[in-house]
């Protein structure tokens, strides 16, 4: 029950971009960031003449307005940039930053176009070394992301018995969502087939903690047949006593997704009768709705673990 392997490696090349090569050290007595953009390859041809004429911007989410640009470096896919910024970044502040790099190709005559985007979360860096290492580009935002969080969950699946199981294990990082800078999250687990709501069920909530762990086990009734063809939207919640629940992040995952999502997927499809976990950072609901599209249809009704 594997996803078509040549049809995910098209997928795959289609959405590959490049990757980048990039320094970083911090400076805890200025409370500077100095990030270096080294130099890129097998970036993405642009023209016509299966090149592009690259050139990168750079800037931190707590000041997105200061941007640096590097040199345009014409007809290559592997430019050499060797170029360092200085960043102001508050120690207090450092769990809660990325450096976001657009990689673009110039145009003279009309917008230059988005090669791709890379982003370092300066929470996931040991930032008591000099960090130097490539990372692949992705598609670029089209709304400045905000560090929401991320998730641990495991997924079994047995074919002879169709049945999917998914254990929410637990979550850090969680935006901060109440007035005293925690939240009360809880967490939902969505299925569709043929873009269309299926069946859900949701965790108890915790309360007052952005690191929640909630170690709660749902298993579904899903054919072979089935399994090819289903959506599963992980989201995690704030839940409020007098207002409207918000939502904080989802994650997506299936067949037609990409990335961590698709390899954890196809790790549980690899791998029948045994759970695999992992974890998976949180997106925008903007950005998950996007992708799956579901159709609009009658809600199912909720199941409590």
């Amino acid at each position: 029950v594997q996803p078509d392997v040549e049809g995910l490696q098209k997928a795959e090349k289609d959405r590959y971009r490049g990757r980048v090569q990039y320094s970083l050290e911090y400076n805890f007595q200025r409370e500077e960031l100095t990030f270096a953009v080294k130099q890129a390859s097998n970036l993405k041809a642009m023209d016509l003449g299966g090149t592009s004429d690259p050139y990168a911007t750079v800037h931190t989410t707590n000041a997105p307005q200061k941007k640096y640009e590097t040199k345009v470096h014409r007809k290559t896919l592997n430019p050499v940039f060797n170029q360092s910024f200085i960043f102001k970044v508050p120690q207090k502040e450092i769990s809660e930053i990325s450096v976001v790099v657009l990689m673009y190709d110039f145009n003279k005559l009309l917008k230059d176009s988005v090669i791709g985007e890379m982003r370092i979360d300066l929470a996931d860096v040991d930032l008591n070394h000099v960090i130097e290492d490539w990372k692949d580009l992705g598609p670029s935002g089209k709304i400045e992301h905000e560090r929401l969080g991320e998730i641990c969950f495991s997924l079994r699946y047995v074919p002879s018995s169709g049945k999917l199981t998914v254990i929410i294990l637990e979550a850090k990082n969680l935006k901060r969502m109440d007035a005293d800078g925690l939240s009360d999250p809880y967490v939902k687990v969505h299925l569709a087939l043929n873009k269309k709501k299926w069946k859900r069920k949701k965790t108890a909530v915790k309360k007052n903690t952005i690191k929640p762990y909630f170690n709660e086990a749902f298993t579904f009734d899903v054919s072979l047949e089935q399994i090819q063809k289903i959506d599963m939207i992980i989201s995690v919640w704030d839940h409020d006593k007098v207002g409207k629940n918000k939502q904080i992040g989802k994650v997506f995952l299936g067949c037609e997704a990409s990335g961590n999502a698709l390899r954890h997927w196809s790790d549980m499809l690899a791998h029948p009768r045994r759970p695999m976990a992992q974890w998976h950072n949180l997106q925008s609901a903007e950005e998950v709705d996007t992708v799956v599209k579901l159709k609009k249809n009658l809600k199912p009704p909720l199941l409590r673990s």
